[in-house]
């Protein structure tokens, strides 16, 4: 059952790709993360992650594309959490971010359900932030994130296994009366290395500004690793 759910979910992604506007922009690049997770007890946790963009292509659908290979930008964000019941949590954060000179400045407010089956795990994450910007108005964001991680040995990822986390997210924006909607798939593979260390890679695609212009995507390599201290 599992292989046919990820079939299903990489068959979706591929065919939303594909029926991308020709002539639409697209950039390529490289996403690495590394996330750090310390449990305070008590309920209460603790999330460091360090992420940076570096772009590599850039073009449209209907020419080859172009060298693009350019840093982006760094984030470092600072996230707190504490379980509301068995399965979900009410956390609060803030993102720093460095692009070029420019220094920007978020806040983040999100609720997680996680929901266990016998073969696999579904998590909701609902999540607003905010975003400050020098002599840009503020960016008001609300996000919908719908995750399903699925081992490929027997029914819970152990060490030393792999599995496949699909993810989907709506991502809502508004900023000084305008609005846009982007849409993440994020079909990735996973691999836990102990109970306190793991690494997942995939692509990441993200298209947006589709709903009054031409469409403009993003694709990522991911690379993200956890770590529990």
């Amino acid at each position: 059952m599992n292989t046919k759910v990820l079939l299903i979910l990489f068959f979706f992604c591929a065919s939303f790709i594909q029926n991308s506007d020709a002539q639409s922009d697209y950039r390529v690049g490289l996403l690495p993360a590394i996330n750090v997770n310390k449990s305070l007890g008590r309920g209460w946790a603790v999330n460091f992650k360090y992420e940076l963009r570096q772009f590599a292509l850039q073009g449209n659908y209907s020419s080859s594309p172009e060298s693009a290979f350019e840093y982006d930008l760094s984030d470092f964000i600072f996230i707190a959490s504490k379980k509301v019941g068995l399965n979900n949590s009410l956390a609060g954060g803030y993102l720093f971010r460095l692009r070029g000179t420019t220094v920007i400045h978020r806040t983040i407010q999100q609720f997680t359900i996680v929901s266990n089956y016998n073969a696999f795990r579904l998590a909701h994450r609902i999540s607003t932030d905010q975003t400050f910007e020098p002599r840009e108005p503020t960016t008001f964001r609300l996000r919908y994130r719908l995750t399903a991680e699925l081992p490929l040995n027997g029914e819970s990822v152990d060490p030393g296994e792999w599995y496949a986390k699909i993810s989907n997210e709506y991502l809502n924006s508004l900023q000084d009366k305008s609005y846009d909607l982007e849409i993440r798939l994020i079909p990735l593979l996973g691999y836990q290395f102990t109970d306190n260390n793991k690494l997942e890679f995939g692509p990441d695609y993200r298209i947006s500004s589709f709903l009054e212009s031409s469409p403009r995507s993003v694709y990522w390599l991911s690379v993200n690793w956890f770590v529990k201290l």
